[in-house]
């Protein structure tokens, strides 16, 4: 795997998403490595749990604007299609994540946004660092952000969904701690310690009795949210043919402020 480092160690396994150069954005290739780490992962007998982290300075900063711009820029019924395959390739992680059977802990520091929040949302507990910034900015670059959105309704309701959703604004560890959001901050270099040792506190129970546990809250109480992921992949994907979404992400490639035209 190129972009996806996996390291076991005692009964946990550390995936680490490896493209610190581009903050661990989401292209393609990694989401692809993301989901065979998971399957080999779930083939590892004495692993009972995992930590989901980033290499570098921040955990991910969402769906790679520079592979989106790439598609942008072909044909227009290749670009439908594999705007459409880049995001159902990136509904199918979130359910890969979701439907895991053994608990899933996010472990991050720096940014986690956009695609990067989903999969922190993803995982069944979530532990900052003093410096991380969540946000769900789609919207600020002119994109549909429902896959996010849907998550963050799951976990946390729909008015925490509208307000991040809505304003694209980031909050700190702090206000993601205290709104339940997280379980709780720590220093940089504590985070993985502190999510190994929550990694353990889920692990407590026999494998079938939290398997089953993990069943009832991610397919039985969000039994639509599957179906939500899917259609909310399927109006991302649309969305990036929209004049909006080119002017926006051709923004954030050339690091300027997007001028709207609609």
């Amino acid at each position: 795997m190129q972009h996806v480092d996996v390291k076991v160690h005692e009964e946990i396994a550390t995936i680490v998403l490896d493209r610190p150069q581009v903050r661990n954005a989401l292209s393609p290739g990694l989401l692809e490595d993301l989901n065979q780490a998971f399957s080999d992962v779930h083939q590892e007998k004495r692993v009972r749990a995992v930590v989901l982290t980033g290499a570098g300075s921040d955990f991910c900063s969402g769906l790679d604007l520079g592979v989106l711009k790439e598609i942008n820029e072909l044909p227009e019924s290749e670009s439908l299609a594999q705007s459409h395959q880049y995001w159902r390739q990136w509904a199918e992680s979130i359910e890969v994540v979701l439907r895991f059977p053994k608990p899933v802990v996010a472990a991050v520091d720096g940014l986690a946004a956009g695609a990067g929040l989903s999969l922190a949302l993803a995982s069944d507990l979530m532990v900052l660092s003093h410096g991380a910034t969540l946000s769900a900015p789609a919207i600020r670059h002119g994109l549909v952000g429902g896959i996010t959105a849907s998550l963050l309704a799951f976990r946390h309701g729909g008015a925490l969904a509208s307000q991040m959703a809505l304003s694209g604004d980031a909050i700190n560890a702090e206000a993601a701690v205290a709104r339940g959001i997280a379980c709780h901050a720590v220093d940089s270099e504590q985070i993985w310690v502190a999510a190994c040792d929550w990694a353990r506190r889920c692990t407590q129970g026999p494998a079938a009795a939290i398997q089953a546990t993990k069943r009832v809250i991610n397919e039985s109480i969000g039994e639509a949210l599957i179906s939500q992921i899917s259609a909310a992949a399927a109006a991302g994907a649309a969305g990036c043919s929209h004049e909006t979404a080119a002017q926006g992400i051709q923004a954030f490639v050339e690091k300027t402020d997007p001028q709207w035209h609609g």
